[in-house]
């Protein structure tokens, strides 16, 4: 079973007057096959910790271990490679990568036989509610709510045990909806922005 864990973490950084703690002491643990959630306000340091648990950065201080080893003493290249996959408030697709292409592009980028990881890709999409004649559409010619889909297919596509979302919690419920049913094998951190005011 995989395990996520962040251990007394900081983050600060500089801005041009002064050190901003983004991220203050946070210690929690994500097990396998869980969906937990990161609420609270513009500014409060959700993206920054959710960068820290993908690895695009190390804290300040505490660590952020998977099964025990502390990514900071990881090839944070092959853990985000291998381990996470990030879904983004705008997506993120290729412009240029047809809806398949971007759903498989994960398996693309291991050197997976283009032949299986479009296999895998096409189930992914199918589970999402697009349909087979999307597949060679580009991501301009779809709606917003199916770009979103194709963002969760790439995701799933890929395998990785941790599926990071930057994502208010109206959309957030698009991938809950998704996930229901479905043999859990990832840990999955959401992101939240309430759209309630507080």
């Amino acid at each position: 079973m995989n395990i996520l864990t962040s251990k007394q973490v900081t983050y600060e950084y500089r801005n041009a007057v002064q050190t901003v703690r983004a991220v203050n002491g946070v210690s929690c643990t994500f097990q396998q096959g869980h969906v937990y959630a990161i609420v609270g306000p513009s500014g409060s340091g959700k993206t920054t910790f959710l960068s820290l648990l993908a690895g695009l950065d190390v804290p300040t201080s505490g660590t952020i271990e998977l099964d025990g080893e502390s990514t900071a003493k990881m090839n944070r290249d092959s853990y985000r490679l291998n381990h996470v996959s990030v879904i983004y408030q705008n997506f993120n697709l290729f412009q240029h990568l047809t809806v398949l292409e971007n759903a498989a592009y994960p398996l693309y980028v291991r050197k997976m036989p283009k032949k299986k990881a479009d296999e895998l890709a096409a189930e992914k999409l199918l589970q999402v509610g697009l349909k087979e004649d999307q597949f060679k559409r580009f991501p301009n010619m779809l709606s917003g709510g199916e770009q979103q889909r194709v963002a969760i297919a790439r995701a799933l596509t890929s395998g990785s045990e941790l599926i990071l979302a930057i994502w208010t919690v109206k959309t957030a419920e698009t991938l809950l909806v998704f996930c229901k049913g479905w043999p859990m094998r990832e840990i999955a951190v959401l992101s939240l922005s309430p759209t309630i005011p507080q």
